[in-house]
C-alpha cells in the first residue's frame, strides 16, 4: 500500500460520501456539497434504486471523484443469483440483510471468495458501462476490512485498471475525538486487529492513511466534525466518511440506519468544511483519482 504523505505540504483531504445512488434526495445532497466546495467524492452503489439520477448528476459533476461502494450485505446483486450463491441470504435473491450475519459466515468460512470477486467485478463493470470513470472502491458497511473480502476485491480493481481504494481504519487521532458508544469502541477495536493483514494486501495499491468519520458514524454532527478537522495532523493524506442526504420519502422506503442524522451530517459539512478552509494550513481537499 502506498499512502502519500506530504511532507512540507498541507495535508490532503479526501471528503468521500457513501451511498451515491440509493436515493434521489441522497444524489441531490451529494451534487450540492459537491457544488459548494464542501466535498470532493462519492461512491456509487451499483444497483442502488437511484443508480440512473446518480450517473446523470455525475455526468454534470466532472470534477467530483466517483468510486464503486462494492456491496455485499443489505442489498441486491448485480450477477445473477446462480453465480453468487453463497453471498445470498435466505431468500436466495439478495444478500444477507445484517453485518452480523455476513461477517459469522464470512469467519465459517461459508463465503466463497470466487463469488466476491465475481460480485464486485459485476458491480464495478456496471458503473464503467454507464459511463463513469471509477476513481476508486470501497466497500458497504467497510466489508473489506476483513482479509478474506479485500483479497478478491484487490484482485478485481487490479483486473479493472483501478488502483485505489479506501483504507477503512481510522486512526487513534480521530477516534479519540469521536463520540461513539461503548460497544461500537469494542467492536472497533476488535476489527482493528485485521488491520495489518489489510496493510500487506493492500500494499501495491493507493489509499490514504486512514479513514476518519467512521467511529462518529450517525454521530457525526457539527462539533464533532470541526474536532474530526481540528485534529489533522500537518501532513499525510487522509479520507473523511459521510452519509450526506435528504430525510424523504424515497428515503423511508429503503433499508438504511441513517435516516434523519444525513441532514445533520449534510449541514454539518455545508457549515464547516468551507470554515476549515479558511483557518492556518488548511487541508488540500482532492479526491481518489488524485492520488499518486
Amino acid at each position: 500500500m502506498k499512502p502519500v504523505a506530504d511532507h512540507a505540504m498541507p495535508p490532503r483531504l479526501i471528503i468521500n460520501a457513501d451511498d451515491f445512488g440509493l436515493t434521489r434526495g441522497i444524489n441531490r445532497a451529494i451534487a450540492e456539497l459537491y457544488r459548494a466546495g464542501a466535498l470532493t467524492s462519492t461512491t456509487l452503489m451499483a444497483t442502488g434504486p437511484a443508480f440512473d439520477d446518480a450517473v446523470a448528476l455525475a455526468q454534470t459533476l466532472p470534477g467530483l471523484g466517483v468510486g464503486c461502494h462494492v456491496v455485499l450485505v443489505d442489498g441486491t446483486p448485480a450477477s445473477l443469483p446462480s453465480e453468487i450463491p453463497t453471498l445470498l441470504g435466505s431468500d436466495k435473491r439478495t444478500f444477507r440483510l445484517t453485518l452480523g450475519s455476513f461477517v459469522r459466515d464470512l469467519l465459517l468460512g461459508r463465503i466463497d471468495q470466487a463469488e466476491i470477486a465475481c460480485e464486485a467485478l459485476a458491480q464495478i463493470r456496471h458503473l464503467q458501462q454507464a459511463g463513469i470513470r471509477v476513481t476508486h472502491a470501497d466497500t458497504h458497511k467497510h466489508t473489506h476490512l476483513f482479509p478474506t473480502v479485500a483479497r478478491p476485491l484487490i484482485e478485481v480493481l487490479e483486473q479493472t485498471g483501478i488502483r485505489t481504494l479506501r483504507n477503512p481504519f481510522e486512526p487513534e487521532f480521530a477516534r479519540r475525538v469521536s463520540p461513539s458508544p461503548l460497544l461500537r469502541r469494542a467492536q472497533i477495536a476488535v476489527l482493528n486487529r485485521f488491520q495489518p493483514a489489510f496493510l500487506r494486501l493492500a500494499q501495491n495499491a493507493r489509499t490514504t492513511q486512514g479513514s476518519l468519520g467512521v467511529a462518529a458514524t450517525g454521530t457525526l454532527d457539527a462539533p464533532t466534525l470541526r474536532r474530526l478537522l481540528q485534529s489533522l495532523p500537518h501532513e499525510g493524506t487522509f479520507e473523511l466518511v459521510c452519509h450526506p442526504g435528504y430525510n424523504d420519502a424515497d428515503l423511508g422506503r429503503v433499508r438504511t440506519r441513517l435516516r434523519a442524522h444525513r441532514e445533520t451530517e449534510y449541514h454539518a459539512l455545508l457549515s464547516e468544511i468551507p470554515r476549515a478552509l479558511t483557518l492556518p494550513n488548511p487541508p488540500r481537499l482532492i479526491h481518489y483519482g488524485e492520488l499518486s
